[in-house]
This record gives structure tokens, C-alpha cells and sequence, in this order.
């Protein structure tokens, strides 16, 4: 059976579930039989200035580190297995990685590649979960293990901020080089996919899937990927997760295979953490992030967290070029109102083997996300 007829037979299903549902009367409902409807969603507004060395862009946005989006789930018990159903849409609001100097974007534009899960899960308690549908592939993810409390401003993939600039050179030019080309994170992807994740043992867990591009019109893109992941919080006063992934993609006969992966450990006592991510393309492009990281109960409201990161690519465009960001974030949490107010800073830099000197840029987000 292929993704496109799972996917297809999950939009019905969807469908089904939603009529069947109990009446709307609160975030989460519960039928006599045991089933439950639950919808959520967060919406993550954020102030965007971008100086590109010789202009200053100033833009009201859409925070792509962490967008905006609704969804709901319809879980429905089976013994002691249970049969879940995930809808879930971006909302496609303009974002800080979609807009440039030419380019402010549309106030929303939304399409069928803004689905991110339609999603059929079968959850047994003893041979794993088995997910048919669109949704994330084992290697979505691997890239952004964090523990520092601040993913929402600053995380590894750092073009999230900024990707859509053009970089200048030094007579004030724009060049044809995005932010987003040369800070890549080779990060999995969301797909039209069959996936299996294994039960988890002593804090390991195993993730495998199969998976294509049924979103975007002739596409011609299949993914294959596997997963190792870890996660424990019992370790004493530390708290350590990590993943290790591998993925391989054919696009239009065009192969590439990634190796991602990234850490973080958290000192529960101090509130310290340190986090890292890296990646690797057999065709070229490499990169290492880390993050130092600070939480504390400083006021009643909710956790206050900081961190400062570094990444470091090469190769990521063209032979012999570099890219370098560093970031510093602040994030204030309000566990009353589920809402993480923030304010981050961002420069990056590039240099390549050409003639060619870019000048550096720098971002600042500042904005709260609200989840329910």
C-alpha cells in the first residue's frame, strides 16, 4: 500500500472521528466507552528586526522556531493497547524565516504543505507504536534535544530567526545566498510515512520509517530514516536525553544521506545545562552547535531561563565556506497562563573560497507563545 492511499484513508478516517466526537464543552471530552477528544494548539507571535549590515528591517511575525498551529487528537482504548488519530495544521502565518529585503510575505497563505500530521497511530503496550499517515519521520527532531528552557527563541536551528535575509557583500549588494542556505541543520522531515518506534528500554527507544513528499506537487522525493533515542530523568541530580539518527534521501533520482544528532544534560539542583547538536551530508556540509543554559525560580510566576550558543558549519554551500552564529536568549514562563514570553539576539557571519566578502547580520526576536 503506498503513503498517498495511508494518507488518504487517515483523511477519512479523520472525518469519521471528528463527527463522532462528544459535543464541545472544553479542551478535553470523554465518552462513555472510554475515547477522548482533545484539541490544543499555540499561537507564537513575535517582534522581528533584522540589520543585514547596511539596511535595518523592522516586521511584525510569525516565530518559525516554534509556529503557530492547531490540531486535536481522538484516542480510543483497546484493552491495553489504544488506537489515536492526530490532526494537526500550521496556521501559515507569515514567519521569521519567510520574509526578506524585496519580500515581506504574505499575512497568511496557507496550503496543503502546511499539514503536519494526519496521522493514524496504533499504540500497543508491548511491541511499540506503529504510525501510518503524514507526520514526522524517526529522524524529525534529532536535531533538537534541549534541555536549556529557551528552544523557543534559540535553539540549533538557528536560521529560524532569519533564514529569509539575502546576505550583503561589502559594497552593500545583495547577494543571491539566503541565511537559511548556509545554517542548515539537515534536520528530519514530516512526510507521508509508515513508522515504528519500539518500546523503550532502560531509556533507549528505537525509530524506523519509510516515507514520501505526498504534499508538494511532483515532488518525487523518498525518505528512509532510523532512530536511536534516550531519555532519563533518574540519573541522580541529572536529567540526560540525546538522539542519533540516519537519513537517506532520493529526490529525483538525486541521492543524500544525513547523519544527525544532538545531546543535552541538565543539573536539576542548579538549574545548569549544556546542550549540542551536529550533522553531516555525504555530499558535503558539516556543522556542530552547543549551548550553555540557566534556569532558576527567580520570580512566583514560572521558571526564568538563559543561554548563550555557538554553530559552526562548513561546506554547507559551496567547498571551503563557513558559517558562524552566536545567540543569546532569555525566556519567562507563566505556568498559570501557559505562556513563555522571550527576547533573543542573533549574528551570523559567512565566508567562502570567492572574492566575495559578506558583510555579518544580526536579529532580534522578541514575542510570547501561548499554548491551550
Amino acid at each position: 500500500m503506498s503513503t498517498k492511499t495511508i494518507a488518504a484513508g487517515t483523511s477519512a478516517l479523520a472525518l469519521t472521528a471528528l463527527l463522532a466526537a462528544p459535543a464541545v464543552a472544553g479542551p478535553t471530552y470523554t465518552a462513555d466507552n472510554g475515547g477522548t477528544f482533545t484539541w490544543y494548539g499555540q499561537v507564537n507571535p513575535t517582534f522581528q528586526s533584522y540589520d543585514d549590515g547596511a539596511e535595518d528591517y523592522s516586521r511584525l511575525l510569525d516565530n518559525a522556531n516554534s509556529g503557530s498551529r492547531l490540531g486535536f487528537t481522538v484516542t480510543q482504548p483497546f484493552g491495553e493497547n489504544t488506537l489515536k488519530f492526530r490532526f494537526e495544521t500550521s496556521l501559515s502565518l507569515r514567519a521569521s524565516d519567510g520574509v526578506n529585503q524585496n519580500d515581506t510575505g504574505d499575512i497568511t497563505n496557507w496550503t496543503r504543505s502546511d499539514l503536519r500530521h494526519v496521522d493514524l497511530q496504533w499504540e500497543t503496550a508491548r511491541a511499540g507504536t506503529f504510525s501510518f499517515g503524514q507526520g514526522s519521520m524517526a529522524a524529525d527532531g534529532a536535531t533538537g534535544i534541549d534541555l536549556s528552557g529557551t528552544g523557543v527563541a534559540a535553539n540549533a536551528s538557528v536560521a529560524d530567526a532569519a533564514g529569509g535575509y539575502f546576505l550583503r557583500d561589502s559594497t552593500g549588494a545583495l547577494t543571491g545566498i539566503e541565511i537559511g542556505d548556509v545554517f542548515a541543520t539537515f534536520d528530519g522531515s514530516r512526510r507521508g510515512r509508515i513508522r515504528y518506534d519500539s518500546p523503550e528500554f532502560a531509556g533507549f527507544s528505537v525509530s524506523a520509517s519509510y516515507g514520501e513528499d505526498i504534499l508538494t506537487s511532483n515532488a518525487d522525493t523518498e525518505q528512509y530514516d532510523i532512530a536511536l533515542n534516550y531519555a532519563n530523568s533518574d540519573l541522580g541530580d541529572f536529567t540526560v536525553e540525546g538522539a542519533l539518527a540516519v537519513n537517506w534521501t532520493d529526490r529525483s533520482g538525486s541521492e543524500t544521506r544525513d547523519t544527525i544528532a544532538s545531546a543535552a544534560v541538565l543539573h536539576e539542583p542548579t538549574g545548569l545545562s549544556l546542550s549540542v547538536a551536529t550533522g553531516d551530508r555525504d555530499t558535503g556540509g558539516n556543522y556542530g552547535y552547543a549551548k550553555i543554559g540557566y534556569s532558576a525560580n527567580l520570580i512566583a510566576a514560572g521558571k526564568t531561563s538563559f543561554s548563550v550558543d555557538y554553530y559552526d558549519g562548513s561546506d554547507l554551500v559551496s567547498v571551503n565556506d563557513s558559517a558562524e552564529s552566536f545567540g543569546f536568549a532569555a525566556v519567562q514562563k507563566f505556568d498559570k497562563q501557559n505562556l513563555e514570553a522571550y527576547v533573543a539576539y542573533r549574528e551570523y557571519s559567512y565566508d567562502d573560497a570567492s572574492a566575495t566578502t559578506y558583510q555579518d547580520g544580526s536579529a532580534i526576536l522578541a514575542g510570547a507563545r501561548w499554548k491551550f
